[in-house]
């Protein structure tokens, strides 16, 4: 969202605060080049095969229908949605089991190389690995060039729509391959994970259980309060060093009060060492605020490259940068050396882009989804490191009443997917699902942190960060995370016996 992810949900978004004034911030979404769309050849291939180290998989495209609720002539419409296949390790004769993600708002591929652990466990199941992509990111767009022109082409672009697709699609796989009797399990991590636990709810038919990591579903409705988010980024960053803490939190106001100089914004480019000249202060504010919003999300105990290359640790990393520095140094300038470590920890950066960044994995359509249903109030609180502020609803609807011509629901999901009251709900309807959290990760504010029956389960680790254990296992993880997979495997054990027995 988180990334969702943020996010990413992606489900991940941060925010614009607007210091002084008691504007509600606009959320923090990226405008990024848009892949181009592709060739019928492309689009109509049968398999292509990528080859991702051990993350092999054939690239497939289904049919898709444009709206699934509907009988309306243009409800018919066709696209192709993409998916990954890995059948290197399936038994069919076994009914061995079907694993899905459940894509999230990006690119399919930028998932599947980052989701491993499903690539290690396939083996032991003998397990097929399918990733599908979600309407309206990567390729899997219902009106090419044009998907994102309008409300009109951006009004199919729902969760409840995305569900639908993946449910077709498992249906009809299922059935190509005369495989009826092969259980599904859904995975996701962050949006990608909230779909995965609303998917076992709605299509309880079609998959037998869930992996729902890092997924904030009582993020909602302020369910869990605003300013829960900047709170546990700031508490990651105050655990490893009070001054770092401090550093951060003194350094925005050093950024404003440069910005009213002569020149300010010339001197601003200057020191952030930005490729163009800086047109807006808030553009290096932003630079700065998603560096440790990002870095705090992906904590991994391990180097990784997700959103960026970082190394293990790196909130630590960033701390020790700031504990580090020359006596006399300004807060901000400490700060931004702080910051390159996220944006440039290879060393091959010689500027940065601070406006208009290239996102290459296609979250465009973020924006959208966040401006309709995907309603997640934020705010920072005065014990942040972060400039404090309220979230004002009508502010924001307003922003997106302008920016898409729609006015935001922001009771839809919980309509539709529940949240409050979470535990009576699933408790007396809900099974088969593993919600894993870390609690280095701000999205955990808004998991399930506690188990809510003997089925529906609540792996937390006080060390992880976003969506960790689906990563790949490798020699240097830590033992908690080993035991985490390992309870995981256990729990997916148990779903295949009890379905096979039943």
């Amino acid at each position: 969202m988180w990334a969702a992810a943020v996010a990413l949900f992606l489900a991940f978004y941060s925010v614009h605060p607007v210091e002084g004034t008691a504007k509600a911030p606009a959320a923090l979404v990226y405008f990024p080049r848009e892949p181009p769309p592709p060739s019928p050849e492309t689009t109509l291939a049968a398999a292509a095969v990528v080859k991702k180290g051990k993350a092999a998989y054939k690239t497939k495209f289904f049919r898709q229908q444009l709206d699934h609720f509907t009988f309306r002539p243009e409800s018919e419409k066709i696209f192709y949605q993409k998916y990954l296949v890995n059948d290197r390790h399936w038994d069919r004769r076994s009914s061995a089991p079907i694993f899905v993600y459940t894509g999230n708002e990006g690119n399919i591929e930028w998932f599947a190389d980052n989701t491993g652990f499903l690539f290690d466990i396939a083996p032991k199941f003998k397990a097929m690995l399918v990733f599908i992509e979600h309407r309206f990111y990567g390729t899997s767009k219902p009106f090419g060039k044009d998907s994102y022109k309008s409300a009109k082409q951006l009004g199919y672009l729902t969760s409840s729509q995305a569900l639908a697709d993946y449910a077709v699609l498992i249906r009809s796989l299922k059935k190509n391959l005369t495989a009826e009797n092969s259980p599904v399990i859904v995975f996701g991590g962050s949006y990608g994970g909230m779909l995965a636990a609303w998917f076992r709810l709605k299509y309880p038919h079609i998959a037998i259980g869930a992996v729902a990591s890092s997924a904030p579903i009582m993020y909602f409705d302020s369910i869990t309060p605003t300013a829960s988010f900047y709170d546990g980024v700031s508490e990651d960053f105050k655990s490893e060093s009070e001054t770092c803490f401090e550093v951060i939190k003194g350094s925005w106001q050093e950024l404003r009060a440069k910005s009213s100089q002569k020149d300010g914004l010339a001197e601003i480019s200057k020191l952030f060492k930005s490729c163009k000249p800086i047109h807006s202060v808030f553009s290096a504010r932003d630079w700065l605020w998603s560096a440790f919003v990002y870095t705090a999300m992906l904590d991994y105990p391990t180097a990784a490259n997700f959103l960026k290359p970082l190394p293990a640790y790196p909130v630590n990393k960033m701390c020790k940068i700031i504990d580090g520095a020359p006596e006399g140094m300004d807060k901000l300038t400490t700060t931004i050396a702080a910051a390159s470590l996220y944006y440039n920890y290879t060393g091959s950066e010689r500027c940065f882009q601070i406006e208009n960044e290239i996102d290459s994995h296609g979250l465009h359509g973020w924006n959208w989804q966040v401006c309709t249903e995907m309603v997640i109030p934020i705010s920072a609180s005065n014990q942040s490191m972060f400039p404090p502020y309220d979230f004002f609803f009508e502010l924001f609807a307003d922003s997106c009443k302008e920016k898409y011509g729609v006015w935001p629901r922001p009771h839809w999901i919980t309509t539709q997917y529940g949240g409050e009251n979470i535990e009576r709900a699933l408790k007396r309807f809900g099974s088969n699902i593993i919600f894993s959290n870390g609690m280095r990760d701000p999205w955990s504010r808004g998991g399930v942190l506690k188990n809510i029956s003997s089925t529906i389960v609540a792996l937390v680790t006080q060390k992880g960060a976003h969506h960790v254990d689906l990563r790949s296992a490798t020699k240097d993880d830590p033992d908690w995370l080993s035991q985490l997979r390992s309870q995981e495997v256990k729990i997916l054990q148990s779903w295949i016996d009890n379905y096979r027995v039943g």
